[in-house]
């Protein structure tokens, strides 16, 4: 196999995995296809890189890229090599004695409680589509769901009477979420009122349709919280993650354990949900600096 071969059978194998993710898969592409590049230049193959030439490649990279990018490349190669090393195609990992760049972590974009509220009561409830992006954004920001969970939910995911919504997360992994009060009186209010108007089939399991009684895309729903974004006079970068990372950092700042948001987020590491007590401690710094007389 030449070296695009043995990337894609990589790809393959890795896809063949529970949960990774087509963004992944993507990323991944990219990254080995620029190895592959780099070292066809250099004359050497894939599966036999010198040692100097991969530390050359990471360090003409560093000048260019951010850290991230840098330590996702890594994360890449080291997977790659370690395939490889299981397969019996190479002896030895190449990157056994390199050590990935330190990353801190970044600060995601948020929004205040009261810019919450105005996104929130952005959508026209007069109307069934309003009535299903108004339920949609209330269980969002409720649950903390990301996009493609949200999206993904059925009827049968969702059980009114106690309150909770059965969430598929990362790697099929399923959990439980409380919806609040407020979010459940406008899921039932729009399961009562809008979504027979927005389907010719209501048997089928999309809790909030899009066309053709499937489910909506996330780029669509994301289409969606822009415009109430503009509506609601909101202009900061907004993420299809914004709601989620409010709900976190809301969350935090009202007291919660950072194991139960872990819970609630449905992260597998508690370090992934450590950086929201980043973002709950610069909010904290700002109004110290705002209301303390020495601050």
């Amino acid at each position: 196999m030449n070296d695009h071969d043995q990337r894609d059978a990589f790809l393959d194998a890795l896809w063949l995995e529970r949960g990774v993710s087509e963004h992944t898969l993507s990323a991944y592409r990219h990254d080995l296809s620029a190895w592959i590049a780099y070292l066809d230049v250099q004359g050497q193959r894939l599966l036999s890189p010198g040692e100097t030439t991969l530390i050359e490649f990471i360090e003409a990279r560093r000048e260019r890229y951010h850290a991230r990018s840098i330590a996702r490349l890594l994360s890449c190669l080291r997977r790659f090599y370690r395939w490889a090393l299981a397969e019996s195609l190479i002896g030895h990992d190449p990157l056994a004695e390199i050590q990935p760049p330190r990353v801190r972590p970044g600060l995601p974009s948020t929004l205040d409680e009261r810019e919450v509220e105005r996104l929130l009561a952005a959508p026209d409830v007069e109307s069934a589509l309003g009535l299903r992006d108004r339920a949609m954004l209330e269980v969002l920001y409720a649950c903390g769901l990301r996009v493609s969970e949200l999206v993904g939910l059925t009827l049968a995911t969702v059980n009114l009477r106690q309150g909770v919504v059965l969430v598929r997360g990362k790697g099929d992994k399923e959990r439980l979420v409380p919806l609040g009060e407020e979010a459940l009186a406008w899921l039932e209010r729009y399961l009562r009122q809008g979504r027979s108007e927005l389907m010719r089939d209501i048997r089928q399991p999309p809790l909030f349709p899009g066309r053709n009684d499937g489910f909506m895309t996330r780029q669509t729903f994301w289409h969606r919280i822009k415009h109430y974004a503009q509506l609601a006079a909101i202009d900061k970068p907004l993420s299809p993650h914004t709601l989620r990372h409010a709900f976190a950092t809301h969350l935090l700042n009202h007291g919660a354990n950072l194991r139960v948001v872990q819970l609630l987020l449905g992260h597998s590491d508690l370090s992934t949900t450590q950086i929201y007590t980043h973002v709950a401690q610069a909010r904290l710094e700002a109004l110290h600096a705002q209301h303390h007389p020495r601050g």
